[in-house]
């Protein structure tokens, strides 16, 4: 229950879907989010995304697989889960039951197995909404990041579109010259919200071993490093699609997050500070009601796509 006096934080994410707060858990760094609850409270967050689910179990890529970089860190996971039937049966039970809503990021090979990916996570009781993973950088059996090629995007979000009547969030990639571009694609194909950004590929080197230290190569960078990238990329985006946008890239702390949704995001995921603080999260939360308060906003509403922008 809110703080008398404390600003009204509820914010409509597209689709039919209402949060209470806009500060979500990013998928691929809240584990299934049954494994945070016993550190912070789950019941504090607008949503949680669920690390990204595929049609069977899906072992991922060979150790080294995390590597800490100056301000973020680079994985290259390669998209280990469970697989949609555990995850229905093992985990969305215990993690319904904090009252947060539940999105499904998921993913697949080609577009028919998103479809039907989609379908399946579609007949789970609990499931708010689902957020399509097609920019991951780290899927070689991609050929591609699927979020850097228009008309593979495009087949993508419309399979998984037919096959839901969930509200449908895309992913997108920023390892792309124009962003809106693909935000537009996600649009015109029904999606009912952007999200972004994934992360940026990168290299990490080790000299004395003259080789890259991840063993996939290469990586996808997060953390505060790729904060400004994304801030701009979601500013580009608020004005090219009338969906809504849901902020990522770099958030640790409330004033991160207000940035966001001062250039018009309605709603933000924290993703890498959860590594450093596994309270991050419900922290955020807590920090950006606290800084609208300072700053006399009684609705979030009224703060959300409000900057003075020349």
């Amino acid at each position: 229950m809110a703080e008398p006096g404390a600003p009204r934080l509820r914010v409509d994410v597209g689709g039919g879907l209402t949060l209470k707060n806009p500060v979500i858990a990013a998928s691929g760094t809240f584990g299934y989010g049954v494994e945070f609850a016993g550190v912070t409270d789950l019941a504090a967050l607008g949503a949680i995304v669920v690390k990204g689910l595929s049609l069977e179990p899906s072992a991922g890529h060979p150790a080294p697989r995390l590597v800490e970089t100056a301000a973020g860190m680079m994985n290259a996971i390669g998209l280990q889960n469970i697989g949609v039937r555990a995850f229905v049966e093992t985990k969305l039970p215990r993690l319904r039951a904090s009252g947060t809503a539940v999105v499904a990021n998921f993913w697949g090979n080609v577009p028919e197995e998103y479809g039907e990916v989609a379908g399946r996570l579609s007949e789970a009781e609990g499931i708010a909404a689902l957020e399509v993973n097609i920019s991951s950088p780290n899927k070689r059996e991609w050929g591609r990041i699927i979020a850097t090629d228009p008309q593979l995007t495009r087949e993508v979000v419309r399979a998984a579109r037919r096959s839901s009547r969930l509200p449908l969030w895309v992913k997108l990639s920023p390892n792309v010259t124009d962003v809106t571009v693909f935000a537009r694609i996600a649009e015109e194909e029904g999606a009912d919200a952007v999200c972004l950004i994934n992360t940026l590929v990168g290299m990490a080197i080790d000299l004395d071993r003259r080789r890259p230290i991840l063993a996939n190569r290469t990586g996808g960078l997060s953390g505060p490093a790729i904060k400004p990238v994304a801030l701009r990329m979601v500013h580009d985006t608020v004005r090219a699609v009338r969906i809504p946008v849901i902020g990522i890239g770099g958030i640790t702390t409330g004033d991160d997050a207000l940035e966001f949704l001062l250039v018009g995001a309605r709603a933000v995921q924290i993703g890498t500070a959860s590594f450093v603080d596994p309270t991050a999260t419900a922290r955020i939360a807590r920090e950006l009601a606290q800084g609208l308060a300072a700053r006399g906003v009684a609705d979030i509403g009224d703060w959300i796509g409000t900057l003075d922008d020349p």
